[in-house]
């Protein structure tokens, strides 16, 4: 990956539906060039997918929490995760070192909702308890920082 390439990926996290001309005009490219810089950068798994960026409180998710869960001895890591992909509230999953295996970032659109989750949470085979905390509000999330330049850190 190039100078190039890590231009490419700050303009599409900036702005995934730029145009394969309006970024050719950044980076000083035509766009044929771009298009297939942009994808040897999605068949290197280095560009996953593109999302639209929704407001959860627009569309009913006003609660947002952070969940840690605590497996007890016998627990199976995979059998946990299994049970945890079934839980469309779950939004980003993090396997964790530390006395926590797994930290959860869920969206719900009622406290009730959070209650019923937890509740389920803590029946899965394998886990001793849980440890949750609400946000009151989002001051930023999603937020990248710059690439890092190889050889300089």
């Amino acid at each position: 990956m190039d100078a190039i390439d890590r231009q490419l990926i700050d303009l599409l996290r900036e702005n995934a539906r730029s145009s394969f001309a309006e970024l050719a005009r950044t980076v000083g490219l035509s766009a044929p060039a771009v298009h297939d810089r942009v994808n040897k950068l999605e068949s290197a798994g280095v560009i996953r997918g593109y999302r639209a960026e929704i407001a959860p409180e627009a569309i009913g998710l006003t609660v947002t929490a952070v969940i840690g869960i605590v497996q007890d001895s016998s627990g199976d890591t995979d059998g946990i995760l299994e049970a945890l992909q079934e839980h469309k509230e779950i939004e980003s999953c993090y396997f964790m070192a530390g006395e926590e295996s797994f930290l959860l970032k869920v969206r719900v659109s009622a406290i009730s909702e959070l209650e019923r989750l937890i509740v389920d949470l803590n029946r899965t085979n394998g886990v001793a308890r849980t440890r949750t905390a609400i946000a009151l509000s989002t001051k930023w999330e999603g937020r990248f920082s710059e690439l890092p330049v190889p050889g300089t850190g």
